[in-house]
């Protein structure tokens, strides 16, 4: 989930491999040859070779001697420590896209593009939101678009997923996909995808929204807020400021000290979902190419991209606008937020359902 020191992810189809392949063969025969002749061992594991030549070259964590490198089965470069908790690299790397859509956005030129994280076996989530907030393509006068970001699956029925989401894609024309492995421990690399597709096929939109697929959006109010938005180095969403680093090993998001050391993260906007203006997407690519270290959570990474690049978040004084936990549908405040979580999909349909229908909101 995780580079402790500006490493390039590995495996696939990607370009990255071929720089460690390359420059990784040859010095792993010359570190093995020079392991054999001063142990004299007869029984020498390849990637305990690959674990040293990693630690005592690349790491600033080396120092953290129950760290190691192996070649996961997600095909990234990941840490592991000696009790099984792994961190993979996240970014950068170079990815492909197996899906796309090349030409779209260049001939609608929309003001908004919604951009909708969603796993690719999760079809009941794309054509919920396509029949609830993904169909208003025209609030106050402006063009909103909105896609699917999805990455690969490693399910046993990969071939035939892969033909369904063909015909979907040929069908809908909103999904857009790449050669990483979808997974929550990659969900860093999907967030700079959407980032890099944005900024190579999408900038001449004015705002985007990384919305998650569980998320309710009152499209009509964000539309209202981003018309009076700044048009750039924009970045809002649901504010967390001093969020603790969790040391704790038996936390999702735990992070040893050697790893990262600064006790708390960053303000960042939290990943259900945040706005910004179209120039970010760029700079944030290039921006998380300079840093030393990518994690897997992926609004904190944003955050630290953010907090290298110097660009603040804009936080609005409503702080009611964005909502992390679901509660109860009411008419007034749901047509008063930009997003909150739902516990269910079918909640998400039937508040959209209940907010169009005619008479007073409020």
């Amino acid at each position: 989930n995780f580079s402790p020191d500006h490493l390039h992810a590995a495996g696939g189809r990607f370009e990255c491999r071929r720089y460690h392949l390359r420059i990784g063969f040859i010095v792993l025969l010359l570190l093995t040859l020079l392991i054999w002749y001063y142990l004299n061992s007869d029984v020498l594991n390849i990637w305990t070779t690959m674990h040293i030549l990693y630690n005592t070259t690349y790491s600033k964590a080396a120092s953290a001697r129950s760290f190691f490198i192996k070649i996961s089965s997600e095909s990234n470069l990941t840490i592991v420590r000696e009790n099984g908790k792994t961190y993979q690299v996240a970014y950068p790397c170079t990815y492909h896209y197996i899906i796309n859509e090349e030409e779209r956005c260049a001939q609608e030129k929309p003001f908004l593009v919604l951009m909708v994280p969603v796993a690719a076996g999760n079809k009941e989530a794309r054509e919920i939101i396509r029949r609830t907030w993904g169909s208003e393509t025209k609030v106050m006068d402006q063009l909103v678009s909105m896609y699917f970001m999805l990455g690969e699956t490693n399910a046993e029925n990969k071939q035939y997923m892969q033909e369904m989401l063909q015909n979907e894609s040929s069908t809908h024309h909103d999904i857009i996909q790449s050669d990483f492995i979808d997974s929550y421990n990659n969900l860093t690399i999907k967030t700079m995808v959407i980032m890099e597709w944005l900024a190579s096929y999408c900038h001449m939109a004015s705002y985007a929204m990384k919305v998650d697929s569980d998320i309710f959006l009152n499209v009509n109010k964000l539309v209202s807020v981003v018309l009076q938005a700044p048009r750039e180095n924009y970045l809002t969403g649901l504010m967390a400021y001093d969020a603790i680093v969790h040391r704790d090993p038996n936390s999702k998001w735990y992070f040893p000290e050697a790893v990262f050391p600064r006790s708390s993260y960053p303000p960042y906007a939290l990943g259900l979902g945040y706005v910004f203006s179209m120039d970010l997407p760029k700079k944030l690519v290039d921006g998380a190419k300079q840093l030393e270290q990518n994690i897997y959570i992926e609004d904190v990474n944003i955050g630290l991209i953010m907090d290298h690049l110097k660009i603040s978040y804009t936080s609005h004084s409503d702080q009611s606008l964005f909502n992390v936990f679901p509660f109860p549908f009411n008419r007034c405040s749901y047509s008063s937020l930009i997003a909150t979580t739902t516990n269910s999909m079918s909640d998400l349909e039937n508040f959209w359902l209940e907010l169009q229908k005619p008479g007073p909101r409020c």
